[in-house]
């Protein structure tokens, strides 16, 4: 979520066009030796040379050396270590995922069982919406029959595409299981490969920038249940494309590209991508304070660059975001108080609940929920992280990375300060942002993602040092060396992920699975499962890849027509109030001539065909209130079925 310096090029990367000194005082291209082009410092990472990235820098504050004139040889073995970083990074995955592997369609991965079960519906609609050419923004599936706006629920419509094919050969559990594994290894890849390329020379700094992005205690407590959040293989590719419009000469074609990159961002997660956005804006204004002439400078490509990518993206967006803001049943804000998903300051040094240091009660009361434990860094990784500020902090873009991870600490506590567990009084920033647009609609302990992937970008650079320390060849430099990667280590150790829990999940009836719904439920008509639960219908849906329509579900929507305010979920109709509560033993089992009535208008409102009954432990009485309902019910295959289309239709 944070921001890379500006391209500088690997070593195998050749350099194009011409090229200008920089202003004196600038960082500049060195030709000091193999050892300088394997070290990039802040200084030089922080400005991109007119038509040309630096291939390699001077320390920083040292005197400015000629460019070099010699294009740098491609280094051997390259593709050896690239492919050993993607198997690494996706063992990593599996490891954290294993559980939910062994059973995808009778285990729920995680901590957040409703959450999958709502993202497994949302790529089930996703392949429903494109093989029946239905709009992917909007739909009556869920909450029939007033529906859902799926640009404010997270539709993943692009996801949903791609892996549209698997989930209609394997299903909505396992394309949602493969999704949440490949995020964790796409996203630690995308990380190696932008750093490994555009910003340090050591590959095995640039592996440890990418392990800790993708596997830091953010990414894996949001796997129990948020691919969309998991999903940021594209960030570092758009940080990096943001950086290239600081060049001259290459306005247009940058600004496409990042237009492109913005756009599939767009599709993927709305809420990833405002936080990129939010990232790069801190890092910018870090720089306009650190080197305000130099900013100034680059201010023009890097505005024209902006402006391209925003009209390309207003074009591929208009109806996407016409739906988010103003299309039927859009919502205003995140239900509730803001502070409610806040993190403490605390829990940026305690460990996270799937850590290997963690346990299950070490960040309870440090943050929301299990899902929301985007800091949990522990003491050691924190001091090291500040120690590695303060031996790096003569250049430029540490000091801009060290701007951006602290905005995004102080964002992510809420609108109040606290250390402890208890909130104080004391206003913080983000009480003079949480009513503006968007703003209003963050999840507030997300703003420490931003800090996750500053700390990561910090530690590749930190590790590229240490290379380039040895290289100088010096006993002393190889012993520190050694011994702070062994200190470093040690720091990263505690946080280690460890799998994710797994539960058994509530079998689907075969009725739905095996498709015999088909000749009771017409497309587009609803099947009322009962109770009239939202995750049973949620659970059904997906399984049909969502065929028929279901009532309530699992959703943010307005409060009502008038009051666009977000809530979760809808008010129960009467009918569905009153099954629940005879499923629950909560009332007996006997209903009046008005609630009969009431019972088929309701179900005239949902537009349903059929009412099931799947085996449950008051099943006795709740067939005894469906037959006074809707007359005698029928077993078809695992559960009783009422026919309800005399009274619908």
């Amino acid at each position: 979520m944070t921001a890379l310096p500006s391209q500088g090029r690997s070593p195998d990367v050749v350099s194009d066009g011409p090229v200008e000194r920089e202003p004196a005082g600038a960082a500049t291209v060195s030709d000091a030796g193999p050892e300088t082009a394997r070290r990039r410092t802040g200084e030089a990472a922080a400005a991109v040379t007119d038509g040309r990235e630096a291939t390699s820098t001077t320390p920083a504050g040292a005197p400015g050396a000629a460019v070099s004139g010699e294009a740098p040889r491609r280094r051997p073995g390259r593709g050896r270590a690239d492919l050993v970083a993607a198997l690494v990074y996706l063992a990593g995955a599996l490891w954290v995922t294993a559980r939910g592997w062994r059973d995808h369609d009778g285990r729920l991965l995680g901590s957040r069982p409703n959450d999958q079960g709502f993202n497994e519906w949302m790529l089930a609609h996703a392949a429903h919406a494109y093989t029946h050419f239905e709009n992917p923004f909007f739909t009556t599936l869920q909450n029939a029959p007033e529906g859902i706006n799926l640009m404010t629920n997270v539709g993943m419509q692009l996801p949903g595409l791609v892996l549209t094919p698997v989930t209609l050969i394997f299903g909505a559990s396992f394309s949602y299981l493969l999704f949440i594994t490949l995020n964790l290894a796409g996203t630690a890849y995308a990380w190696y490969h932008v750093l490994s390329r555009h910003l340090v020379g050591s590959r095995g700094a640039a592996f440890v920038g990418g392990l800790f992005c993708a596997f830091a205690p953010a990414l894996v407590s949001h796997s129990n249940g948020h691919p969309h959040i998991t999903a940021q293989w594209l960030v570092p590719f758009l940080v990096w494309r943001v950086l290239a419009l600081a060049r001259d000469g290459r306005v247009v074609r940058d600004g496409l590209v990042l237009g492109g990159l913005v756009v599939a961002q767009f599709f993927i997660g709305l809420e990833i991508l405002f936080l990129t956005a939010l990232g790069c804006l801190f890092m910018v204004l870090g720089y306009l304070v650190a080197r305000p002439r130099e900013a100034l400078r680059r201010a023009r490509p890097l505005l024209g660059g902006l402006a391209i990518a925003g009209a390309m993206v207003s074009l591929a967006a208009a109806y996407p975001l016409w739906m988010q803001f103003a299309g039927p049943q859009h919502r205003i804000g995140h239900p509730g108080d803001p502070d409610v998903y806040a993190l403490k300051l605390g829990s940026y040094v305690e460990y996270a609940t799937k850590s290997l240091a963690g346990s299950e009660t070490s960040a309870q009361p440090w943050g929301p929920n299990t899902t929301e434990q985007s800091s949990y860094y522990g003491w050691s990784l924190v001091v090291v992280a500040i120690a590695a500020l303060w031996w790096l902090r003569r250049e430029t873009f540490v000091r801009v990375l060290a701007v951006v991870a602290l905005v995004s600490v102080v964002l992510s506590v809420g609108t109040t300060w606290t250390w402890g567990t208890e909130r104080t009084d004391v206003p913080a920033p983000f009480a003079l942002l949480y009513h503006l647009p968007v703003f209003d609609s963050v999840v507030v302990s997300r703003f420490a993602l931003i800090t996750t992937a500053a700390l990561g970008v910090l530690l590749a650079l930190a590790g590229d040092r240490l290379v380039g320390a040895e290289s100088r060849n010096r006993p002393e430099g190889r012993l520190v060396r050694r011994l702070t990667v062994v200190v470093a280590l040690a720091a990263l150790l505690p946080i280690m992920p460890v799998p994710l829990d797994a539960r058994a999940r509530v079998p689907v009836p075969d009725f739905v699975s095996s498709g015999t719904w088909k000749e009771h439920v017409a497309p587009g008509r609803t099947l009322v499962p009962v109770p009239v639960n939202g995750m049973t219908s949620i659970y059904w849906g997906a399984k049909a890849v969502a065929g028929f329509a279901v009532p309530e579900g699992y959703f943010l929507a307005p409060v009502s027509a008038t009051d666009r305010t977000g809530r979760w979920g809808v008010e129960p109709r009467p009918t569905a109030t009153l099954l629940t509560a005879i499923a629950r033993g909560q009332r007996p089992p006997t209903v009046t001539p008005a609630e009969v009535e009431q019972a088929r208008a309701d179900v005239r409102h949902w537009k349903a065909d059929a009412v099931a009954l799947p085996k449950h432990g008051r099943e006795a009485e709740l067939r005894t209130v469906l037959d006074r309902m809707f007359g005698p019910g029928r077993r078809v295959d695992d559960v009783w079925l009422w026919d309800v289309r005399s009274i619908t239709n």
